[in-house]
């Protein structure tokens, strides 16, 4: 089994200390670790429950900001900017950009599969930690979370790659993908280059602390080549 660093560490980055240390280590616990440690440690639990309410609060902490930040937009794109925030991806770069995968409870298995940097890993733990900020501080202390690492880097008019979507949509032009081409760097302070594709042929280039980041530079590069004002 392994666990991670010290939680106050986190704590720092978070800007947040736990009245309940508690809650922030279940938040960590992998399932992976929390089936090792059965009949070890009594009563030891995943951060899947947390997970789950971290989820909704999340849904409904970017539902209230795009609400009243975009008043002229429908449902649908409301819903489209949502899914963006909320994905799996998005996340695990957020998660990143703690350092959550340094703090985490995993299994032997896990840890040996280099799994803290994996994106469902990460994702989840986010939420869970999500969820603990609530129950522990309140909706403010979550909320501010959330804007300091997701909402901070959302959907507005300098959201490169919902622009770049919408161009290459407009030219039927068939795929637009990003891919990592390189990142240096220490788990907790990566820096990531990623190149914008259409059709398999590179249009921009970005870097960034985050994958997230890196896309937007390559985005904001490509549009840029096509003669979009910026």
């Amino acid at each position: 089994m392994s666990r991670g660093r010290d939680q106050k560490e986190l704590e720092k980055t978070v800007g947040y200390v736990f009245r309940d240390p508690d809650l922030l280590t279940s938040a960590l616990i992998h399932s992976s670790y929390a089936n090792e440690m059965k009949g070890k440690i009594p009563g030891i639990k995943s951060n899947e429950r947390l997970e789950f309410l971290g989820d909704a609060v999340l849904e409904e902490i970017v539902s209230r900001y795009l609400f009243a930040a975009f008043p002229s937009d429908g449902e649908g794109k409301l819903t489209t900017m949502r899914k963006s925030l909320v994905c799996e991806e998005t996340l695990a770069d957020a998660a990143r950009s703690l350092g959550l995968g340094e703090y985490l409870f995993l299994g032997n298995g896990e840890e040996a599969q280099g799994s803290r940097d994996l994106n469902s890993i990460l994702a989840d733990a986010l939420e869970a930690l999500i969820a603990a900020l609530r129950l522990d501080g309140g909706i403010d202390a979550a909320e501010t979370l959330i804007k300091k690492i997701i909402l901070s880097h959302g959907c507005t008019d300098a959201d490169y790659k919902t622009r770049l979507q919408r161009l290459v949509q407009q030219d039927g032009i068939e795929e637009l993908s990003y891919r990592v081409i390189r990142e240096d760097g220490p788990e907790h302070n990566k820096v990531f280059e990623v190149e914008a594709m259409i059709n398999s042929n590179p249009v921009g280039r970005g870097t960034g602390k985050s994958k997230r980041d890196a896309e937007q530079n390559a985005a904001r590069e490509a549009l840029r080549l096509f003669g979009v004002r910026i």
